[in-house]
């Protein structure tokens, strides 16, 4: 495969069960054969885009030392800000050519979540930052519930069989910003070759050239998505709890083209994570002759803390 396919999430949405039974053949073998979709129809509005990039590009506008008041220490990157180069992807030494921001969960009626994530950082220069991050959080969240749906059906799951694993999960949004390259860098790039860790990826901003996917042929293909769309992925987590069938694909972010190097971009994934306590166990309907269990039993919680250790934002 060579291109991204692209869905509408209308499709799903509708009365009509035909509409809604290609909707999940055409996502079930797009993540089957690529591990991507450009998806319409989602429940991002173009205002709200507008107003988080604006606060996004503020908030990195924002002094060093004063980004530096919101890296909170001892807590893995999980909230507030994570400094230029302090990310690396897995096996790999130097430190991605980016500065982010994370917004986790709100947890609602459940103290012992309350509890186990950390608290939300508060920017105190600028007002609208937080609520706006909130307000796109709990859309995207939305739109990857039904995308989820869509999955389970294809799995030959209950549709709402992952609703009670992501209500309250462990997610994150992130807006990224790549800075523009002020000297030729030696190993590094924007973003290494890597898998997310999570279910699926909700991104933001894949609509000019930069996000590679490789192909099951090993080569590297442009994901670029229409103004309208999000990108969607599968991460490590399904691909796992799928026995691989959902496949999570290894991608990147390259540096631009040298006359580019002085421009930023900016780039915002929507990670969505289960509860912690979800078991991870390869489903049974995955398993076959053909296909036997590929992965020993984990749950959400040990996998990802694992990673984050393998990715050098927690120390061992």
């Amino acid at each position: 495969m060579n291109s991204i396919p692209s869905v509408n999430l209308k499709d799903f949405l509708s009365d009509d069960p035909g509409r809604k039974q290609s909707f999940v053949d055409a996502i079930g073998k797009a993540y089957e054969d690529i591990g991507f979709v450009a998806l319409k129809g989602h429940f991002l509005d173009d205002a709200l885009v507008e107003r988080l990039y604006s606060e996004v590009k503020n908030f990195f506008n924002l002094p060093l030392e004063t980004k530096h008041k919101y890296e909170i220490p001892d807590i893995g990157g999980q909230r507030g800000y994570v400094s230029f180069g302090k990310e690396s992807a897995k096996g790999k030494k130097e430190g991605d050519l980016k500065e982010f921001w994370h917004f986790g969960q709100y947890v609602e009626n459940d103290e012992k979540l309350k509890a186990e994530y950390p608290d939300n950082v508060l920017v105190e220069e600028l007002p609208e930052f937080n609520k706006v991050g909130k307000e796109t959080y709990r859309m995207l969240e939305k739109t990857a519930k039904y995308v989820l749906r869509a999955l389970a059906l294809h799995l030959g799951l209950e549709e709402t069989y992952f609703d009670e694993y992501i209500h309250n999960g462990n997610s994150i949004l992130r807006p990224i910003h790549y800075p523009p390259i002020t000297e030729e860098p030696k190993e590094a790039v924007r973003a290494a070759a890597h898998g997310d860790i999570n279910l699926i990826t909700l991104l933001m901003g894949a609509q000019g050239k930069g996000l590679q996917v490789q192909n099951h042929k090993g080569e590297w293909i442009d994901a670029i998505a229409q103004p309208d769309e999000l990108m969607i992925n599968v991460g490590d987590m399904l691909s796992r709890h799928s026995n691989n069938k959902l496949k999570s694909t290894i991608h990147r972010v390259v540096n631009p083209p040298k006359e580019l190097w002085g421009t930023s971009r900016y780039s915002i994934p929507f990670f969505m994570h289960p509860i912690s306590d979800m078991k991870l166990n390869v489903l049974e309907s995955c398993v076959d002759e053909d296909n036997p269990r590929q992965f020993e039993d984990i749950t959400a919680g040990e996998f990802l803390n694992e990673r984050l250790v393998e990715l050098g934002l927690i120390k061992k």
